[in-house]
């Protein structure tokens, strides 16, 4: 069976995603020894809840044809397909080294790279009239993360 997603499921999943994003840097928070490390890990989750709040408000934005379901599923399966993936893949019970900062945002910067991979996924997966342009909101907004983690690790002696 093909699935077809709307920007509504989508959105809906990039909040669950970001919600994931807020406990792994909480966890990694919490067990790094480093007190400038904690401060950006703590950083970094405040910007994930930003961005599930964000994304949020532009599923809330959404017009009814961005909401139509695209196909005959009175069961949900497409939704319960996208949850799966995102309880399961991304920012799911990483290995944290919280030992090494060096470990602790590479780690940070894998989990981002699959979170746009599973995004760009989707957005592939939602046809044009149905909001498949506001997708790219959600992967700037990764993107960014992965600079930000980036200048980090490369800052580390």
């Amino acid at each position: 069976m093909s699935y077809d997603f709307n920007a509504d499921d989508v959105f809906e999943i990039a909040e669950q995603l970001e919600r994931n994003g807020v406990n792994f840097y909480r966890k990694a928070a919490e067990g790094a020894s480093d007190s400038a490390a904690k401060k950006l890990l703590v950083k970094l989750a405040d910007m994930e809840y930003e961005h599930e709040k964000d994304f949020k408000s532009l599923r809330a934005g959404l017009g009814e044809k961005e909401k139509a379901s695209l196909i005959f599923d009175p069961q949900d399966e497409a939704v319960l397909y996208l949850r799966a993936l995102a309880d399961t893949r991304v920012f799911f019970e990483k290995k944290i080294d919280n030992t090494s900062l060096k470990e602790i945002y590479k780690s940070a910067i894998e989990a981002e790279k699959d979170s746009i991979v599973f995004y760009l996924g989707m957005k592939d997966a939602v046809p044009a009239k149905f909001g498949k342009d506001k997708i790219e909101a959600i992967i700037k907004e990764e993107m960014q993360h992965i600079r930000m983690l980036s200048s980090e690790l490369t800052g580390l002696k």
